[in-house]
C-alpha cells in the first residue's frame, strides 16, 4: 500500500504538471487510440516500470477538466476539500445502504439533505437522497410522481395513457426516462418557451387540458432550473399555478443551476421552491465536488419509500429504517457521495459556497462585457446566466470550436436557440478567474488570426 500511495502522489504531480504544460490535451483520433496507448489487458501482469509508464501517459492523453482552459462541459475545477472528501470516501469504501456497514457517514448524508429541505423552505416531512447523476434524479422524481398518481403501477404496470410536460429546452432524460417507466416518449409534452427560454405556464395549461379532452392522464411537469444551453430559470411561481390547479406533481430540475439556493444574491431565480414537490442538483457543478454528486429532496419522504423501499432480511438486518437509506434509494449498493461535499461545506462553510456560487455569474458577467465591447462578437444570451452564448466573426461556431479543440488550444463546446448556433462558454470551473476569462476571448482571436483554415 506504501509504495502504491507513493505512486499515487507521483501521478498526481504529473497532472498538476501537465494541466500548467499541456492545459487541453492533444486529442487522440478514435481510430488510432489502441495504437497510441497501450490499453490491452493480458495473462502475465505488467511490470512495475511499464505500468507506470502507461498511466503516465493515460494522464498526459486525458482531458484537463481542472485546466484553465476547460469550458466545455456543465462542471470543472478542483477544490482542494472536497477532493479530499472524495479520497477519504474511496479508501473508507462503504457502501450507504445500511446503517451497519456505513455508520456515522450516514449521519453525514442526511445531515446534508436535511439541511437543504430547510433552506428551500420544505417541511418536516421532508427527505432526500443521493443519486447516480442528474438523469437518475430526474428519473426517481418521475418514479415518485407516477406512483403518487396511482400506487397500483408498482405491481400492475402502466394502463392508460400518461403524460409528462416539460420545456422544450428542457434535459433530454426527460424523455430517456419516459422510455425507461413505461410511459413512452411519445407521452413527453414539449411546452413552448419564451426567447429566454423559460417555459411558457399558459401553454404548459393548454397542453394540460388538451390531454384531459383525450382522456389521458397528466401526472408530471418537469421545471428547470438552469437549462442546458441558455442557463435559465424557469418561473417555478407561475407553474405551480398550473400544477397545483390540475394536481400534478412539480419537480423542479436544478442540477446545472439549482446551487443557486447558497447564494443570498442569486436565489432569488428559484422563488417558489417551497411550492414543489421534489428538486434537485449536482453539487459537482457549480459548487464544484468531484463528480458525481447529485442528490434529490422530496416534500413527503412518504413517497420515497412508496417507490423504492423492497424488503431484503438478508440485508436490513439492524437498525432504525430511517437511517438504512438503501430503503429510500434507487440503487442498492452505493459509494458514499455525501462525504466530499460535506468536507467542502464543513471547511468552507455557508458562506464559502455562496461565494462559490457569486464568482460563476460574476465570470460570466466579465465575459458578456467584454464581448459586449467587442464589435466582432455577437451576443446570443442574457444576465442571470452562466451561460455566455455568442459568435465571433459570423465564423460557423460548430468549426471554431472543433479547431480549438482538434489543435489544443481550448475546450468549448457550441449550442442552438432559435435556430441560432453560438459558442457556449460556461463559467462554472472553480479554478477560473477573471484573467482566464479575458485568455480565453484572447485566445480565439489570436487562433483565428492564424489559422487559414477558417
Amino acid at each position: 500500500m506504501v509504495n502504491d500511495l507513493k505512486l499515487f502522489n507521483e501521478l498526481v504531480e504529473l497532472l498538476l504538471q501537465e494541466e500548467e504544460r499541456q492545459p487541453v490535451a492533444i486529442p487522440i483520433d478514435t481510430d488510432k487510440l489502441y495504437q497510441t496507448l497501450d490499453l490491452q489487458l493480458h495473462d502475465e501482469p505488467a511490470l512495475d516500470a511499464d505500468f507506470k509508464k502507461t498511466l503516465s501517459q493515460l494522464i498526459i492523453s486525458t482531458p484537463k477538466t481542472a485546466s484553465t482552459s476547460f469550458f466545455n462541459q456543465l462542471f470543472g475545477g478542483r477544490l482542494n476539500r472536497a477532493t479530499l472528501g472524495d479520497l477519504l470516501a474511496v479508501m473508507l469504501n462503504n457502501s450507504m445502504y445500511t446503517y451497519k456497514v456505513a455508520g456515522a457517514q450516514v449521519g453525514i448524508e442526511k445531515t446534508i439533505l436535511y439541511r437543504i429541505c430547510e433552506m428551500i423552505g420544505y417541511g418536516s416531512e421532508s427527505d432526500g437522497t443521493f443519486a447516480p447523476g442528474g438523469s437518475m434524479s430526474n428519473f426517481m422524481a418521475m418514479l415518485m410522481a407516477r406512483d403518487k398518481f396511482d400506487a397500483s403501477i408498482r405491481n400492475e404496470g402502466v394502463h392508460g395513457t400518461m403524460t409528462i410536460y416539460t420545456s422544450e429546452a428542457s434535459h433530454y432524460s426527460i424523455s430517456k426516462n419516459a422510455s425507461f417507466m413505461g410511459i413512452g416518449r411519445e407521452q413527453v409534452r414539449l411546452i413552448k418557451t419564451n426567447d429566454f427560454g423559460e417555459m411558457l405556464a399558459d401553454d404548459l395549461e393548454l397542453q394540460i387540458k388538451g390531454d384531459l379532452s383525450k382522456s389521458n392522464h397528466p401526472f408530471f411537469v418537469n421545471a428547470t432550473a438552469g437549462t442546458t444551453v441558455l442557463g435559465t430559470f424557469d418561473d417555478i411561481e407561475s407553474i405551480s399555478n398550473v400544477c397545483k390547479t390540475y394536481n400534478l406533481w412539480l419537480h423542479v430540475d436544478g442540477a446545472y443551476c439549482g446551487s443557486v439556493i447558497f447564494s443570498n444574491k442569486y436565489k432569488h431565480l428559484v422563488k417558489g421552491l417551497q411550492l414543489t414537490d421534489s428538486f434537485s442538483l449536482n453539487a459537482h457543478k457549480m459548487l464544484g465536488t468531484p463528480l458525481t454528486c447529485s442528490i434529490i429532496v422530496t416534500q413527503d419522504k412518504k413517497y420515497l419509500s412508496q417507490s423504492f423501499s423492497n424488503d431484503a432480511e438478508y440485508l436490513y438486518q439492524t437498525d432504525d429504517d430511517a437511517f438504512n437509506l438503501g430503503k429510500t434509494s434507487l440503487q442498492c449498493g452505493r459509494r458514499n457521495d455525501a462525504l466530499k461535499l460535506w468536507t467542502l461545506w464543513k471547511s468552507v462553510g455557508n458562506k464559502g459556497l455562496q461565494a462559490i456560487v457569486d464568482k460563476q455569474f460574476e465570470l460570466a458577467n466579465v465575459a458578456r462585457h467584454y464581448i459586449k465591447n467587442h464589435s466582432d462578437y455577437t451576443l446570443y444570451s442574457f444576465d442571470d446566466s452562466i451561460s455566455v452564448c455568442f459568435n465571433y466573426k459570423n465564423i460557423p461556431p460548430k468549426t471554431l470550436c472543433t479547431l480549438l479543440y482538434e489543435q489544443s488550444e481550448l475546450m468549448v463546446g457550441f449550442g442552438t436557440h432559435r435556430h441560432n448556433e453560438f459558442v457556449r462558454l460556461v463559467t462554472i470551473n472553480t479554478s477560473i478567474d477573471e484573467e482566464h476569462i479575458l485568455n480565453f476571448f484572447r485566445t480565439i482571436e489570436s487562433f483565428v488570426e492564424r489559422t487559414d483554415s477558417i
